[in-house]
């Protein structure tokens, strides 16, 4: 029974693709692709097409079910391709019973509709060292750029309860660390009884999963940071001292006209307060370079904030047009200084990994094995290893150089 889950985007989807696989294996379909699609760029889009197009021409016979932001945002698109055989929306990708083959090529439910977010329970996450958990899906904010909202709708949370069960099975599936995940997981409680906040429920999982070694959030907007996370990273050596900022720029005006909550100042009042609490916290950033109006003065303001926030793990986006989205009507950059201008962000975040990896040399610290003989530090530098090592598992390493973007180490100690 040939089945393949092809994953693009976040790593919710990630972890979403991880239900798909469950649920591909209890419908007996065979000879069957599902893609799981990603709509914040159109290039993501354009690599989906491309790859559900070469899929088909590789195996004519293949039956292809496409799924993710993408389908739920404009399932009529894939729908027409002749390669596609049903198109899911994001609800209904997580439910067993919409894997056939039945007469009704569309199943998209309007996504606004959705109220709650259930975590669904995977013991086994294939061929990962870390596992993912999700916490809450959706966002109720709308960044004048962004059309995910409209592929995931508004933000839901998974009641604590389920959190705490879902670690608790992966850690005695032997997983040593976890990642939290969502669209935006620092919104995490304002729909829950109670409106418990993101620091305090990871203070209940701590304190209820007492054997979690490591746990990872992935991406934070500092607009919504309560005491009780800033109490976890001062105080949880569990929590992984990487935190990934969704920033998308470093200029007032064109925050304010993203719609994003935060200013470059308070941006750098909380780098800052943070390191002063944890000192070997390390920040990443998602950065969207030639945002409409954005200027060559603004685009410094952007540049500058890399070095003076000491940002080291960046993702960086040439500002990508979504129609239906404000930015959109907005006057555009031009696609070639989108492209330039991406290109001196990711120079100016490559000079500031080195600076930070070449004070790695010598050090030792733990970290947890991935494939090919690459380890993660707890600050998420990518370590690769002299000699194999079981992957997941966590060791002892001594930085001995660095390579590229990459440190070249020793397990001292298994």
């Amino acid at each position: 029974m040939t089945q393949e889950v092809i994953t693009f985007g976040c790593r919710l989807n990630s972890y979403e693709s991880e239900v798909i696989k469950s649920n591909l294996k209890s419908s007996g379909l065979s000879n069957v692709a599902v893609f799981n699609t990603c709509a914040v760029t159109k290039e993501a889009e354009r690599q989906a097409r491309q790859s559900i197009r070469r899929a088909k021409r590789d195996n004519p016979d293949l039956k292809i079910i496409v799924t993710g932001c993408a389908a739920q945002i404009n399932p009529k698109a894939y729908a027409d391709m002749a390669e596609v055989d049903k198109v899911l929306g994001n609800e209904e990708k997580l439910e067993s019973k919409f894997y056939n083959l039945d007469d009704e090529k569309i199943r998209v439910n309007d996504i606004m509709s959705i109220k709650e977010t259930a975590s669904h329970l995977i013991s086994n996450v294939e061929g990962r060292a870390r596992a993912f958990v999700q916490v809450q899906n959706g966002c109720n904010h709308r960044c004048t750029f962004c059309i995910i909202p409209f592929g995931r709708g508004n933000s839901r949370s998974v009641p604590m309860g389920q959190i705490v069960e879902q670690v608790r099975k992966l850690v005695d599936s032997g997983y040593n660390e976890v990642v939290v995940t969502g669209v935006d997981i620092t919104d995490y409680g304002k729909d829950l009884p109670g409106t418990p906040t993101l620091g305090q429920m990871l203070k209940r999982l701590f304190a209820l999963v007492p054997q979690l070694p490591r746990l990872r959030l992935s991406s934070i907007d500092v607009a919504e940071i309560d005491d009780d996370l800033l109490y976890l990273i001062e105080n949880e050596p569990r929590l992984m001292p990487h935190l990934h900022i969704s920033l998308q720029a470093g200029d007032n005006m064109v925050l304010k006209r993203m719609k994003r909550r935060h200013t470059r100042e308070e941006v750098l009042r909380f780098v800052e307060k943070v390191r002063q609490i944890r000192p070997d916290i390390v920040f990443g950033a998602d950065i969207i370079a030639g945002f409409p109006t954005e200027t060559d003065e603004m685009f410094q303001n952007t540049l500058n904030l890399i070095s003076e926030a000491g940002l080291i793990h960046l993702h960086i986006f040439p500002y990508s047009i979504r129609e239906g989205t404000p930015a959109a009507k907005m006057p555009q950059v031009d696609m070639k200084i989108r492209k330039e201008r991406a290109a001196l962000l990711r120079e100016a975040g490559e000079k500031e990994l080195q600076k930070y990896l070449k004070q790695k040399i010598n050090n030792s610290a733990q970290a947890i094995v991935e494939q090919d003989n690459i380890a993660r530090l707890g600050d998420f530098c990518a370590v690769r290893l002299g000699a194999p090592a079981q992957v997941g598992s966590l060791v002892d390493v001594r930085v001995k150089n660095v390579a590229g973007n990459m440190l070249v180490g020793e397990v001292v100690s298994p």
